[in-house]
């Protein structure tokens, strides 16, 4: 049922164009030593929205000092607005029945993109 879903995600929900958009976020942040850090988040989020049926996320316990700076950062610059643009998918998703569990993985996406560092994407059975 997974493998059916995260198809119909990357085809229909939007899956492919995230992920596609977050490579090459990525790809743009990692051009610099500085931007490494963030563009290794940004690989984080577009293996997460390519196929998010079947993976969770979980802090792991590393919240140290130098994730909380880089999150803050990171919510300054990126994660407000990506956050606010992956509810407003949602929104538009949840107003059809059949698009329900897409917009659940939106808001799973928005609440990771807020603080991204330090958490860990693992598969669920």
């Amino acid at each position: 049922m997974r493998f059916i879903l995260n198809i119909l995600w990357a085809l229909f929900g939007g899956g492919l164009v995230l992920a596609i958009e977050y490579a090459l976020a990525g790809v743009v942040c990692c051009i610099t030593i500085v931007g490494i850090p963030f563009g290794m988040q940004c690989f984080k989020l577009a293996g997460l929205a390519l196929f998010p049926f079947g993976k969770d996320y979980d802090d792991g316990g590393q919240r140290g000092t130098g994730n909380v700076i880089l999150n803050v950062i990171w919510f300054v610059f990126a994660g407000v607005w990506i956050c606010l643009t992956h509810l407003a998918a949602a929104l538009t998703l949840v107003v059809s029945i059949i698009g329900i569990p897409f917009a659940v993985q939106h808001v799973k996406l928005a609440l990771l993109a807020v603080f991204p560092f330090g958490v860990r994407v693992r598969e669920t059975y």
